[in-house]
């Protein structure tokens, strides 16, 4: 069973990229989503993709997912019930939070704070308590813990969290909670704080830990379900999903640890991109994931994605390894609409998705989208996915319309109206990453994909000064690929809150490498080879006093030659890059932590044939778009004939079956040596 299939369910559609791991060969496959159950469209995707190849879902020996229903539970208030045992005297933890409010000045006057996703009136107190440094100073009490277990069983709770003062120093109290709840409250999942996060800072460690017991009924249902359903049609591979700071995990750890999957859906896009650049020789990439629904962008630098300890899904924000990817509701089924009150064009973040979907789809829907503006404006010819997917071009113009009556401009400037604000969107969510991160756009190259990144990323390439833009090899199901190119992947952190003055880099690798020896067992443990698993660490380091950290990598021979001076003097010039200043405080080291990964699948891309230059071989038709305010001629290319070296004046659309490049006028695209389409300004 030589086959990995890599399954990445969007809003609008699901797509499948399926590879024979010896030679290379690859199919791709998009099919449209099925909200109502994410596994039927996996299922018709399988089908599909599975007799374009002549083979059966028995030689598929790994499918590999990266989905978003952990991150749909949160966002749309459809978690589990969850019931909250703490430490007496702390039952207010999560209605005290943290005093963080979003927005600008005197944003607090109108915030309306969310529902914590533990209830107070679900939350309830026990007697013990470790101390700060992990010894028991009150012994539980088996008959109070009792007590409270059958009041939270009569409530009706679906999940038990159990998060203790200290916990993550000593687990043993939260470990007896966990004992009882199986004898009181057998059919209930529990989460304990010193399993899922075990780190200092209490509100963050339970709120985390209440996360993962929200969404674990709900990703649980939904993984056994896929599982099943993927037996039932003959596939006995493994199973495996991917994590939000990329990487692999079981399908059966997830359903233990389901906030590693709050990100699932975007990581896989980064993943993808990070391959395409090693096969291309691009190393310093911003990556542009334009879907139906969202936009997600994020920096790779060096070939290696930015990760944060924050994983940020609508107001929750907790502390998991996530890459650092910024969503914004701008893809190709935003809703564009001109509000009564300012009468001025908006658009998203509501979102067509793939029911109704745009009008251009003919599935019903009414309002117009970002891609019906791209239908009216010739940037998507009438038929996706290699023709079988008709566009319905009248339909789309009708929608456009009621925009440019609202606005009382003509159609083809209410079209390309819609265009730049969603661009305008995307470009502001790619400085966040950049920018407003110390790093300067230009260094960087602009890769777009997804359904519809290679329809914009010409233009906000421009915007930000990234050249070239890229169009990658099967843009539309990158993120599918990533998800098959990923290794396994896990993690563990403990907190060491020592001040560097009082510790050495010989103390500090000691306990790292207690940590590395319990992660390369969980690998081992999840049918990873001994000799193909690698661990890296990263330390967490502050200035004394200061209320955040920044995340050092670290090696143990770098600890052990040059001491704690391998991590500080690093962390002074981190600090500086990224504030532009230092201070004379003292160090502190707050977090070590171990990550565990399997072997890098190695799949090289194939290598085109080399043209002389002239694309025209690869032209199916004259065309005519609306660009820089008028009409103009264009060329339609099929990018399946197009060969190394061809040089594409804009303006022109290259189409295949998953996607639609847009080159834009006073551009060029030419395509590299694996066919990668590299978009530069012509007088470059």
């Amino acid at each position: 069973m030589a086959y990995r299939l890599g399954v990445d369910v969007g809003g609008t559609f699901t797509d499948l990229l399926l590879f024979k791991e010896d030679t290379g060969a690859f199919w791709r496959h998009k099919t449209p989503s099925t909200p109502h159950d994410s596994s039927e469209g996996i299922l018709n995707g399988l089908n599909a993709i599975c007799e374009t190849a002549s083979i059966a879902p028995s030689d598929i020996g790994i499918f590999l997912h990266g989905t978003t229903v952990a991150t749909n539970a949160v966002l749309e208030g459809k978690g589990a019930r969850v019931g909250l045992i703490v430490t007496e005297g702390y039952r207010q933890i999560m209605q005290i939070a943290r005093s963080f409010v979003p927005g600008g000045l005197a944003g607090w006057i109108v915030w309306p704070k969310p529902q914590p996703l533990a209830a107070l009136e679900d939350t309830f107190e026990i007697k013990g308590r470790m101390t700060a440094q992990g010894q028991e100073l009150r012994p539980l009490d088996d008959a109070d813990i009792r007590a409270q277990l059958e009041k939270l069983k009569a409530r009706g709770v679906e999940a038990l969290t159990v998060s203790l003062m200290n916990a993550y120093l000593n687990g043993a109290h939260e470990a007896r909670v966990a004992e009882l709840a199986a004898e009181i409250m057998p059919d209930i999942p529990v989460s304990l704080s010193h399993i899922v996060l075990p780190e200092m800072q209490e509100y963050e460690r339970t709120l985390t830990t209440v996360a993962n017991a929200a969404v674990r009924p709900v990703v649980g249902r939904y993984v056994r379900s896929l599982r099943d359903k993927l037996r039932d049609a003959g596939m006995a591979g493994k199973l495996s999903l991917l994590r939000s700071g990329g990487g692999l995990m079981t399908s059966e750890k997830s359903e233990e640890h389901p906030v590693s999957l709050l990100m699932s859906g975007p990581a896989g896009g980064v993943t993808g991109a990070i391959w395409v650049g090693r096969n291309a020789g691009i190393r310093n990439i911003l990556t542009l994931d334009v879907g139906g629904t969202p936009t997600d962008v994020a920096l790779i630098e060096n070939l290696e994605a930015r990760r944060v300890r924050t994983t940020e899904v609508g107001h929750l924000a907790v502390r998991a390894s996530a890459l650092d990817v910024k969503t914004v509701g701008a893809g190709g089924g935003s809703i564009a609409y001109v509000p009564e009150l300012t009468g001025a064009l908006r658009v998203g973040p509501q979102s067509a998705g793939a029911v109704p979907g745009p009008v251009a789809y003919g599935k019903g829907g009414t309002l117009p989208t970002v891609t019906d503006a791209n239908v009216v404006l010739g940037y998507l010819p009438e038929a996706l996915l290699g023709g079988t997917f008709k566009l319905d071009r009248p339909g789309a113009i009708r929608a456009v319309q009621t925009i440019a009556d609202a606005l009382k401009i003509d159609l083809y400037a209410a079209a390309r109206g819609i265009i730049d604000i969603v661009n305008e969107n995307m470009f502001g969510a790619l400085r966040m990453i950049s920018v407003q991160q110390g790093y300067d756009a230009r260094d960087f190259a602009l890769m777009g994909f997804g359904g519809a990144g290679p329809l914009h990323v010409n233009a906000v390439a421009r915007l930000m000064g990234s050249w070239p833009a890229v169009s990658p090899v099967s843009p539309g199901v990158l993120c599918a690929l990533g998800d098959a190119t990923t290794r396994m992947r896990t993690e563990t952190a403990r907190s060491f809150s020592t001040l560097a003055s009082r510790t050495s880099g010989e103390a500090i690798g000691a306990v790292l490498a207690e940590m590395e020896t319990q992660i390369r067992d969980e690998l081992k443990a999840e049918g990873v080879a001994a000799g193909e698993i690698t661990v890296e660490f990263e330390v967490d380091v502050r200035y004394s006093g200061q209320a955040f950290e920044v995340p050092m990598t670290v090696t143990l021979a770098d600890l052990g030659e040059k001491g704690i001076a391998s991590l500080t003097d690093r962390f002074d010039d981190e600090h500086r890059r990224l504030f532009t200043f230092n201070m004379d405080s003292e160090h502190e080291i707050v977090n070590l932590r171990a990550v565990a990964l399997g072997q890098a699948l190695d799949l090289p891309a194939a290598k085109l044939p080399v043209g002389n230059g002239d694309p025209g071989a690869a032209k199916l038709r004259d065309h005519e778009l609306y660009m820089n305010g008028r009409m103009q001629p264009a060329v339609i290319y099929d990018r399946a004939r197009l060969k190394a070296e061809d040089v594409i004046p804009g303006p022109a659309i290259v189409t295949e079956m998953d996607s639609t490049t847009l080159i834009e006028a006073d551009c060029v695209g030419t395509v590299d040596a694996v066919g990668n389409i590299l978009i530069t300004l012509a007088d470059a």
